[in-house]
């Protein structure tokens, strides 16, 4: 890591996790229990590529999975005080006023139906209807790096309704069906009860309708969200007029009206791809919220990609004078998430979930979470070092 030696980086690493597992100690009633819980991380962090029950066990020197099981399913500790944990130590290290809230959701591929949600449905992880469990995701997104904050298990209709299912997976009598978009407005309004510091909330179509509009514009926060090309805007109160469907809207814009920008830097190159916008109305945010004051503009960003054409739409909330290039990089933050989700699958065992319980999948991913913030802080503070002081002196010096 940059500013680091190896040394360095090895003493990071092992304090990072005995700070870690010292936050999560106090869940535990026992010692054993919260041992196999330290266990159970160390795992998730190995070099193992499948991060299974037995793995995890022969990495921990135990004889079987049972006890790595054990903290997923017969144990006693709330998950939900876990996500609350990662949530408040991934902003000590990644906190900006300015962070971007991202909102996603992905896939987890299972066999059967006894898995806790799972069913056929869509998932963008394969591309298509499969039989898999859905997670929806909040990402905290800073200058400083990027962190799973919050997760919650998507419980279709067939399983929120049926009350044998229910109870073989043990779901709680609390749990309710709630659609995704229901299930982020709940994440955006934990993250602002825990008064975690950020300016935007990005996410695709999914969740670019309904009231989370309204929910942000109250709390004062700014907004690009995905919606489809059936999504219809309008404007007032400026000289041209706009009013139609988001697809009608971009067919009819003049071709200085698009300008090539990047939405930030990839895994190759910059993400380059030809952007308009439109300020549709400004309104006081007073309106809204009356302990809030000034002027915030309601807009329509379109996306095109470059090698193709294909559209891409999104309703925005900006204090009145942010520009195109402010909004295309909030935009842009979303790609955060979706690497978090390639990473944390790929090196952190986040779809090795082996139970098919509620508490077990919640649990399961908090962790995995812990682990990803983990990384994202030992990240921050290695790049943050001080660069290495040499011992070469200029000429001057040694003449003097």
């Amino acid at each position: 890591m940059a500013g680091l030696s190896v040394e360095e980086t090895l003493e990071l690493w092992a304090s990072s996790l005995r700070e870690v597992k010292a936050r999560i100690r106090p869940m535990f009633t026992q010692e054993r229990v919260a041992a196999s819980a330290g266990q159970f991380l160390d795992g998730l962090l190995g070099e193992e590529r499948r991060k299974t029950g037995w793995m995890r066990a022969e990495a921990a020197g135990d004889p079987g999975p049972w006890r790595q099981q054990a903290i997923l399913g017969r144990g006693h500790w709330d998950a939900d005080a876990l996500r609350d944990i990662v949530r408040d130590y991934a902003v000590e290290t990644l906190a900006d006023p300015e962070a971007v809230l991202v909102i996603d959701e992905t896939g987890f591929l299972k066999q059967g139906h006894a898995s806790c949600g799972v069913a056929r449905q869509y998932t963008g992880s394969a591309g298509k209807i499969t039989n898999c469990q859905i997670g929806v995701f909040a990402s905290y997104v800073s200058r400083h790096g990027h962190a799973f904050i919050d997760r919650a298990l998507y419980l279709p209709k067939a399983w929120a309704e049926a009350p044998v299912r229910r109870s073989r997976a043990h779901v709680p009598e609390a749990v309710e069906f709630a659609t995704k978009l229901a299930i982020a407005r709940s994440m955006i309004e934990r993250v602002l009860s825990a008064k975690v510091p950020f300016s935007w909330v990005a996410a695709d179509s999914v969740y670019g309708v309904g009231n989370i509009e309204i929910a942000l514009r109250r709390a004062g926060k700014g907004y690009v969200l995905g919606v489809s090309s059936e999504h219809a805007f309008n404007s007032w109160g400026k000289a041209y007029a706009v009013n139609g469907t988001a697809g009608s809207i971009a067919e009819d814009l003049p071709p200085e009206a698009w300008q090539r920008l990047s939405a930030g830097a990839g895994t190759k190159d910059e993400r380059l791809h030809d952007w308009a916008y439109l300020d549709l109305a400004d309104l006081d945010a007073g309106e809204f919220n009356a302990d809030l004051s000034g002027v915030w503009t309601r807009g329509l960003l379109i996306r095109r990609n470059i090698a193709d054409g294909d559209l891409a739409f999104f309703t925005t909330w900006s204090p009145r004078g942010t520009t195109m290039e402010t909004l295309v990089r909030v935009e842009g933050h979303r790609w955060a998430i979706e690497d978090s989700f390639e990473t944390a699958k790929n090196e952190l065992g986040l779809d090795h979930n082996e139970t098919r319980s509620w508490h077990g999948w919640h649990r399961h991913v908090s962790l995995v979470m812990l682990a990803f913030a983990m990384m994202a802080s030992i990240r921050h503070h290695a790049n943050a070092a001080p660069p290495k002081k040499t011992m070469r002196k200029t000429r001057a010096e040694r003449q003097n």
